[in-house]
C-alpha cells in the first residue's frame, strides 16, 4: 500500500460521504411535509432543495471516482477500482437525471445501489481487520436492503425507510473507509526522506 495515495484517497472518501450526509440532513429539513418513511430520498432532488442535495450528490459521485484513481495507484486493486468508478458514475448520474428523467433516474440509482454495498465488500482485500470485517457486515447489510427494496418488501419502514437502509450503511462505510485510509502508516522510507 502506498500511503500518500492512501491518505490522498481517504481524504476524498471522507470529505465526499460527510458532505452528502450532512447535505441529505439540510435537503430534508428545507423539504416542506417531507418523509424519510414514505418519500424515496430522490425526491429530494426535484423538490425546493434540489439544487442542495443534486450538487451534493454530484460530488459524491466525482470524489469517489478521484478517490479510486488513487486507490488503483495505492494499492493496484483494480475491482475495488472498476466497483468504486461505477457506484461513483451512478451518483453522479443520480444528480444529474433526477427522479422527473424517466428510466435512466432508476438505471443509474440501481447503478449506485449496486455497486456502493460490493465496493465495500470488495474493500476488504486493501482494509486491516477489524475495519475489513465491518466493511463486508455494511456492504451485505446495503445489498440484502437493496434485495428487499427490489422485491417490495420494505419490512415495516416504509419505501423511503428501506432505500435508508440501502444508502446509509454504504456512507458509514466510506466515512470509516475514508478514515481508514487516512490513518495508513508511512512507510520507512518515507519518514527518513522527510
Amino acid at each position: 500500500m502506498q500511503p500518500r495515495y492512501a491518505k490522498a484517497a481517504g481524504t476524498l472518501f471522507f470529505i465526499g460521504a460527510v458532505q452528502f450526509i450532512l447535505a441529505l440532513i439540510i435537503s430534508e429539513a428545507l423539504y416542506p411535509s417531507y418523509n424519510t418513511s414514505a418519500n424515496y430520498i430522490s425526491d429530494l432532488g426535484v423538490g425546493p432543495s434540489a439544487t442542495i442535495f443534486n450538487t451534493s450528490v454530484f460530488l459524491l459521485g466525482l470524489l469517489i471516482i478521484a478517490g479510486a484513481y488513487l486507490i488503483l495507484r495505492a494499492s493496484d486493486n483494480k475491482l475495488l477500482t472498476i466497483l468504486l468508478v461505477l457506484a461513483g458514475i451512478g451518483a453522479m448520474g443520480v444528480g444529474i437525471f433526477t427522479e422527473d428523467a424517466g428510466p435512466i433516474h432508476g438505471v443509474v440509482s440501481l447503478i449506485v445501489f449496486l455497486f456502493g454495498p460490493l465496493s465495500a465488500i470488495a474493500s476488504y482485500r486493501v482494509c486491516k481487520p477489524p475495519f475489513c470485517f465491518l466493511s463486508i457486515v455494511l456492504g451485505l447489510t446495503g445489498l440484502a436492503a437493496l434485495i428487499l427494496f427490489i422485491a417490495g418488501n420494505n419490512l415495516g419502514l416504509g419505501v423511503g425507510g428501506i432505500e435508508r437502509m440501502i444508502v446509509y450503511p454504504v456512507l458509514l462505510w466510506e466515512v470509516g473507509f475514508g478514515a481508514h485510509m487516512i490513518n495508513q502508516p508511512e512507510s520507512t522510507a518515507t519518514k527518513t526522506t522527510q
